[in-house]
């Protein structure tokens, strides 16, 4: 399995609203609950609304289309980290799952996943 690691460093946040957010960036995720406004982005597009931040964040994601029959990718991929006790935020999407880890275990997590056969590009 080939993993893609992103070139840019990324913020969790919470955010008051939508209003700031700038939605023509090239990378962000939005979550919205009965109890906050979640958003990943990157650090240099992080909003003015924002409530709460937490920066320094480095990501991957698995290459290509996974199909939604597929079981334990994301749970394999986070025991790799666990064993190395590098924690993860996962994000997904329709296509894929993304893998963040603070940008200092940021190597450890990459060099890791390749010991485990992981293909990183």
């Amino acid at each position: 399995m080939k993993l893609k690691r992103l070139e840019y460093d990324l913020t969790v946040c919470k955010i008051a609203d939508l209003s700031d957010v700038k939605t023509e960036a090239a990378f962000f995720f939005f979550a919205k609950t009965d109890e906050e406004l979640s958003l990943v982005c990157r650090t240099e597009d992080v909003p003015a609304n924002t409530t709460a931040r937490e920066d320094g964040w480095r990501g991957f994601r698995i290459q290509g289309e996974l199909d939604f029959s597929l079981i334990g990718i994301l749970s394999k991929i986070s025991g790799v980290l666990a064993a190395q006790k590098i924690g993860i935020f996962a994000v997904s999407t329709y296509n894929t799952d993304y893998i963040l880890v603070k940008e200092e275990k940021f190597g450890q997590a990459l060099a890791a996943l390749a010991a485990a056969g992981y293909a990183v590009v």
